[in-house]
């Protein structure tokens, strides 16, 4: 279901019949690792459900690019540097929040399926063409 930055790609089962699979929760958390330094850390579930369900609502095969996953501290710091759009204390460095793209969805489109789950926080950044979808307060802002 979804595909990263390195080249690799995930496409895993990760709950059956009301119960996470942690050995893919695990799998999970190592393709989300910070891709800049590979330091992992824990993924939130509770994102990777409303990942699974965004995509399903916009009845999509393709899979996610994902932009980013988890962020280190010192990942978040650069990337703050560069640009104001990166927040200080961002659920990416929680493992709680991911940037993803679709080529056959809009920022738009991805944004809406996001904020039908009603389950946290949403992002669009239409300059850079993707959404940012996280397991926080529930929320929406344009970056």
């Amino acid at each position: 279901m979804y595909s990263g930055r390195t080249g690799e790609s995930i496409d895993t089962i990760y709950w059956i019949e009301g119960e996470y699979i942690p050995d893919a929760l695990k799998e999970i958390t190592y393709f989300m690792r910070d891709w800049r330094n590979a330091k992992l850390m824990g993924i939130d579930a509770r994102t990777v459900d409303i990942m699974a369900a965004s995509h399903s609502l916009m009845d999509v095969t393709e899979p996610y690019m994902l932009l980013s996953g988890y962020r280190s501290p010192e990942t978040n710091a650069m990337l703050r540097s560069r640009s104001g759009g990166v927040a200080k204390n961002s659920l990416h460095l929680k493992g709680q929040a991911a940037d993803l793209r679709l080529k056959s969805r809009s920022v738009k489109q991805m944004a809406a399926a996001a904020q039908a789950c009603s389950a946290g926080g949403v992002g669009t950044y239409y300059g850079s063409g993707f959404v940012h979808m996280d397991c926080g307060p529930v929320r929406t802002w344009n970056g």
